[in-house]
């Protein structure tokens, strides 16, 4: 098990894939973009998979793959479809912002995926290009619906649908009924066995040169005030025995779910489950953290499984007991969000 000095048990691996993206969201990346990492320095599908192996082994059950945009990355399914396959992982997850969804669904869910997260920061367009620079908001509400709607040829469906907004003060922070009333819409489109849906709204967090200020930072309690004058909210649990971030709540008489990621109002440090794995093969315990190893010069270096997983250990055992303040957030000089990972 991987247990740090705070004795939190992390079964959780958010590993991703690629630092491209074809949206350019304002929060995540800076308006000039960035340089990425040159593709060698990126961990080769060999090495990916040789990691995730060692990670299920130390007890890691959920893998979310996550970019930039991992759809982007060649051959996305068949390095899915391996992961899927490793003993031991009970969850393989994808976050994606639907513009290349709809033609991969079907290949997505062949390979393993059960739970797709789908940004989704505006239902309208003048909105959506703001935020994302780009004019692809119909393309993406079409692959939406297409996932709520997909029946493989083995009759299955998707798990899980969540869309995830993050709600910037003066952007989007009226819309929050509106994306609520479209997953109820998409609940109706989808079959009594189909998939879940989830509406999550996130705090706006600060990265370097993403804009962020504490006046556009819409708290949990804000959004959740607003949401409860119209709607009824009923505390819910995990959406599986592998917990994640959000606090989350149905609503009443609309068969979804809401969840919130309350990061700067109402850190959630203390029951944290996860760990992180970039695209350049380092590990990071923490989404702000700046302790972090490179695994993947580990690998390089014809290190052994053991040398491997005594580095996760110790990198694990330097994480914090909780992110710093806001202040201290600010001033810290991390990575941008697409070279994390979302």
């Amino acid at each position: 098990m991987l247990v740090d000095s705070f004795q939190r048990t992390h079964d959780y691996l958010r590993i991703s894939v690629t630092e491209h993206c074809n949206l350019r969201c304002a929060y995540c990346m800076p308006y000039d973009g960035i340089v990425p990492a040159p593709q060698q320095s990126l961990l080769t599908d060999s090495e990916l998979l040789r990691l995730a192996r060692i990670f299920v082994r130390l007890g890691i059950r959920k893998i979310r793959i996550t970019g930039g945009e991992p759809l982007v990355r060649p051959k996305i399914e068949p390095l899915c479809a391996e992961l899927a396959r490793i003993p031991g992982l009970e969850e393989l997850a994808l976050s994606t912002n639907g513009l290349l969804l709809e033609e991969k669904l079907p290949a997505l869910w062949h390979a393993g995926v059960r739970h797709l997260n789908i940004s989704l920061d505006s239902l309208r367009a003048d909105r959506f290009r703001q935020l994302t620079r780009r004019t692809t908001l119909d393309r993406i509400i079409r692959a939406i619906r297409a996932a709520v709607q997909f029946r493989s040829t083995r009759g299955g469906a998707f798990d899980w649908i969540k869309l995830n907004t993050v709600v910037i003060r003066g952007v989007n922070e009226d819309e929050l009924g509106d994306l609520i009333e479209f997953g109820a819409q998409l609940r109706q489109l989808a079959s009594t066995d189909g998939p879940k849906i989830e509406v999550r709204f996130i705090e706006f967090m600060p990265f370097p040169n993403n804009g962020w200020d504490a006046s556009a930072c819409v708290t949990y309690q804000e959004m959740r005030a607003a949401i409860h004058s119209h709607y009824v909210l009923e505390e819910a649990f995990g959406d599986s025995h592998i917990a994640g971030p959000a606090r989350r709540f149905t609503v009443q008489d609309k068969d979804i779910s809401v969840g919130f990621i309350t990061t700067m109002s109402d850190q959630f440090c203390g029951n944290c489950n996860r760990l992180r794995l970039t695209a350049d093969g380092t590990l990071r315990t923490c989404l702000f953290g700046s302790s972090e190893m490179n695994l993947r010069d580990f690998l390089r270096s014809d290190a052994s499984e053991d040398q491997v997983e005594a580095a996760i250990r110790s990198t694990l055992a330097l994480k914090w007991e909780q992110h710093p303040s806001v202040q201290e957030l600010i001033q810290m000089n991390s990575r941008e969000m697409i070279a994390i990972g979302g």
